[in-house]
Order: structure tokens, then C-alpha cells, then sequence
């Protein structure tokens, strides 16, 4: 199950953890991903997307048919 969110295609980053000593060892930054059901009124159904949490205040704003729009426009859902 890859961490990366169904809608706006945001994934995992990879930085530094920087030590009191200024040691710099890699790590990993992932999103903060929620597995929610959305119930799409143009079909009559529901969906279970895995979805980031600025995805889930951009479905608040816009609905949950416009950001899929908008998803499958930029490719990431196809």
C-alpha cells in the first residue's frame, strides 16, 4: 500500500534529521494520508479514496466532483 494520495498525487519527501552535533542522517517525510468514503451525488455512489488532509479542505471548498475533475485533468487519476 503506497502512501501517496489519491488526489493530489503527494507522496513521500526525503530530508535530513540533523543531530545537536550537526550530524545530517537521511529520513524520510511522508504525507498525512486518511483512507475516507465520499458519496458522489452525480452517480449515486460511494468512493474510498486515501487522501491528504489539504486534499480533504480542497474537497470542502470545492465538492468532491470538481477535485476529481481537476485530478483526472492533471493525470493523476486515470
Amino acid at each position: 500500500m503506497s502512501k501517496i494520495c489519491e488526489l493530489t498525487g503527494k507522496k513521500a519527501i526525503v530530508g535530513h534529521k540533523v543531530s545537536h552535533s550537526n550530524v545530517k542522517t537521511l529520513r524520510k517525510f511522508n504525507p498525512n494520508l486518511f483512507k475516507k468514503k465520499f458519496f458522489i451525488p452525480e452517480t449515486g455512489e460511494w468512493i474510498v479514496l486515501k487522501v491528504s488532509t489539504s486534499a480533504l479542505r480542497t474537497i470542502n471548498k470545492k465538492g468532491i466532483t470538481a477535485c476529481l475533475k481537476q485530478a483526472w485533468e492533471n493525470g493523476i487519476i486515470k
